[in-house]
């Protein structure tokens, strides 16, 4: 299964933005580099897994791979809004990251549905 390239390189620009908020997460509190950690490790994993649908042998493991990024955007989602609602980080620097994931988590969703849907035609 292929995607688009345009959506693979959404999904890398996603990860990148999930870097760069964590390089730039305050250094001297232990629960916000905790969550950035997090963060950075789901938000990242959202790219490796969309790569891995782009591969995907069979709509079976496209869908499984897409499931996996849908997790992953979700978990970034949590650990944007508690950094954001539980240890001060403005909510101008989270909420172009919680929009996208979002908005990928939709596309995920919508995708899954459809391939679902294919296969039992």
């Amino acid at each position: 299964m292929r995607l688009p390239d345009e959506f693979g390189q959404r999904a890398k620009s996603f990860a990148a933005g999930t870097i760069r908020r964590f390089v730039n997460l305050p250094k001297q509190r232990d629960e916000v580099q905790i969550l950035g950690k997090q963060l950075l490790r789901s938000g990242t994993s959202v790219a490796a897994h969309v790569r891995e649908a782009s591969r995907a042998r069979s709509e079976a493991e496209f869908i499984s791979k897409l499931g996996g990024a849908t997790q992953e955007a979700d978990e970034s989602s949590l650990w944007l809004e508690l950094s954001r609602e539980e240890c001060g980080i403005s909510s101008h620097l989270t909420q172009p990251l919680e929009k996208e994931s979002s908005e990928l988590i939709a596309i995920f969703t919508t995708m899954i549905k459809k391939t679902k849907l294919k296969g039992e035609n």
